[in-house]
């Protein structure tokens, strides 16, 4: 027995006055929940960064916002290596949480977050290196950013002097937050 070739009925198209059958209006309405999908998989909000001359970033979305909880706040994360690329010890948890006394907890004593981790870049020769790293979270309320700026900035550069790092990474965010 040869077998036979499935021919698919050629599509036709109602005719305005003749009413749809059942079939035809599911087909219709798959075809547009489809387009509905498709449409929104386009509009999705998508974040983009970028640095700008500060050398913060930025995070952009075209996405419609649920009303927000609280109040407006910046969230600024430091990131802090431990290893001296100048071949000196490695920082201790005892000198970095005694940093964090003198340096963080006089210009944000409501409350910061220490974490600890594992860090990753690539040097300026191409050699990825690891070490471990110290993230450090201070939320404070938007009004007060121009005020926190300058303070942020000594922090980084205190412990950039102080354990002879090559720099501390910052991101900044903005947040709502209720307490």
């Amino acid at each position: 027995m040869e077998p036979t070739e499935r021919r698919d009925p050629p599509l036709s198209f109602p005719h305005p006055s003749r009413p749809l059958s059942r079939s035809v209006k599911h087909r219709t309405l798959l075809a547009a929940v489809g387009a509905a999908i498709a449409v929104l998989a386009v509009a999705t909000p998508t974040a983009q960064a970028g640095l700008d001359s500060e050398r913060t970033v930025t995070i952009a979305s075209s996405a419609p916002t649920e009303p927000q909880r609280g109040e407006r706040y910046v969230e600024t994360r430091l990131f802090f290596g431990t290893e001296r690329p100048d071949g000196g010890p490695d920082v201790t948890d005892a000198q970095f949480m005694s940093f964090i006394d003198r340096n963080v907890t006089p210009h944000f004593p409501d409350g910061l977050t220490v974490q600890e981790g594992r860090g990753q870049w690539r040097d300026s020769n191409g050699t990825i290196e690891r070490e471990r790293s110290y993230e450090l979270i201070l939320l404070y309320p938007a009004t007060e950013a121009r005020h926190r700026d300058p303070l942020i900035q000594a922090v980084r550069e205190a412990y950039v002097q102080a354990y002879a790092q090559d720099s501390v990474a910052r991101l900044d965010e903005s947040a709502f937050a209720d307490f």
